[in-house]
């Protein structure tokens, strides 16, 4: 411990700050990833492919639903003045549930389609109940985002770890009395309320004396961008599974989402917290030349990071697979392995989102995404006619092809270096 402090204090004062942020994410997730790799133990020897189907499905348009609910409202937070701070979060109020209030209707106007047009009673079922987590999260959206502009991204990497654990446990318990897709999906709403009660214990906020409001204009150029971004990257998370599902049935849809969440998806949620942790970050530098060095830093950083865990996860994946999951589920180690390389793309795109937010430039990153969402699912649909193993190697060789030379033009356009020394006049900034 005494080394690590050591070690620590000789870095630069920007490299601590990311490293701090990204710690308070990694060691919150680090518990979460533990109980999660015990509840994916538990039910998969609880419940079939099939149903793990079923719930994929429910859980898939739900997520792709609920990522609209950002819409780049929470990011203007941060980036706001000071002087404008107050009248930003009381728009942002109004936004949040005027925003939120719609989602719902829109979750539950698909839920209705998949009950009439897809007869799937059970998926519509599911939808409609966890319409209701969109009631709960206009209460505590703003104080999150006042959260993170503080700088304290320790409480709310506190605050999404116990949610998850909850989520996790909750699935646990119900998939051992009731092992059907409902044990799946019910944490996602029953967990909902803990989350809007701890952001409300952390940042007491309520809207300043006077009724100051900023034009919509502030909130709509830039939640524009932000909107297509995060949802082109959610019909790349979520779609691909809608696909496979289609076009391999049930039965490999539940196979595909087992090792996604095995592969991937236990490494996506610490390339996800580079974005959380690196915007206000950037937000922060005074001048262009600080901020550029800072992305440099953080770029470096983050490979150097999660490089080796992504490649010791995908190696030890014909190991670790059969040994957690069972002896059934060996099968889908090549699987595992393979969604696995998908973070290495990943860390690329969520620096460069990062970035190009905090240069309020979200309509590149915009276009950036939606490249290479296009090109994946494109790859995928059409690796699904040979089979599973090769559908997932397009979706992930398709990533590659687009966001790392993307990102790496980006870079280059804006001027980015690699770390250098800095001035004083910069040191101090």
């Amino acid at each position: 411990m005494v080394i690590a402090r050591s070690v620590s204090a000789r870095l630069p004062g920007e490299v601590r700050a990311v490293l701090g942020g990204l710690a308070a994410y990694g060691v919150a997730e680090i518990a979460t990833r533990l109980v999660r790799i015990v509840a994916i133990v538990t039910i998969a020897h609880r419940i079939s492919p099939e149903t793990m189907g079923t719930a994929a499905l429910a859980l898939s348009l739900f997520e792709l639903v609920r990522v609209l609910a950002n819409a780049g409202i929470g990011q203007r937070i941060i980036a706001a003045d000071a002087l404008d701070l107050d009248a930003t979060c009381r728009t942002a109020r109004t936004l949040f549930w005027g925003w939120c209030g719609t989602i719902a209707l829109l979750q539950l106007i698909v839920a209705g389609a998949m009950a009439t047009l897809f007869d799937n009673r059970d998926v519509a079922a599911m939808l409609a109940v966890l319409s209701a987590v969109y009631l709960l999260m206009p209460g505590g959206l703003v104080q999150v985002f006042l959260l993170m502009r503080a700088g304290r991204l320790g409480v709310t990497a506190r605050i999404a770890a116990t949610q998850t654990l909850a989520d996790h446990i909750l699935s646990m318990l119900l998939v051992l009395v009731w092992p059907s897709a409902w044990a799946l999906v019910l944490p996602k709403l029953l967990t909902a309320p803990i989350w809007l009660l701890l952001v409300r214990r952390a940042m007491p906020w309520r809207p300043g004396p006077g009724s100051d409001r900023v034009p919509l204009r502030h909130f709509t150029r830039f939640g524009c961008g932000v909107i297509v971004t995060d949802l082109v990257g959610a019909a790349r998370q979520q779609l691909d599974k809608l696909i496979v599902g289609a076009m391999l049935g049930t039965k490999a849809l539940g196979i595909y989402y087992f090792a996604f969440n095995a592969g991937v998806g236990i490494t996506n949620s610490f390339v996800a917290s580079l974005s959380i942790v690196l915007f206000p970050h950037l937000c922060a530098a005074k001048t262009r030349a600080l901020r550029l060095r800072r992305l440099g830093q953080s770029l470096c950083l983050a490979l150097a990071l999660f490089l080796p865990v992504t490649l010791t996860q995908v190696l030890l994946a014909p190991i670790y697979v059969p040994l957690l999951f069972g002896a059934h589920w060996a099968s889908a180690a090549p699987l595992v392995a393979i969604l696995g390389l998908g973070a290495v793309p990943m860390i690329f795109a969520s620096v460069a989102t990062a970035w190009l937010r905090a240069e309020n430039a979200p309509g590149i990153d915009a276009m950036m995404g939606a490249a290479a969402s296009a090109a994946a699912l494109v790859a995928l649909t059409l690796g699904c006619r040979i089979g599973l193993a090769t559908a997932a190697t397009a979706y992930v060789a398709a990533l590659y092809l687009v966001l790392v030379p993307a990102t790496l033009f980006i870079f280059a356009r804006a001027g980015w270096a690699l770390p250098r020394q800095t001035s004083p006049q910069e040191q101090f900034a």
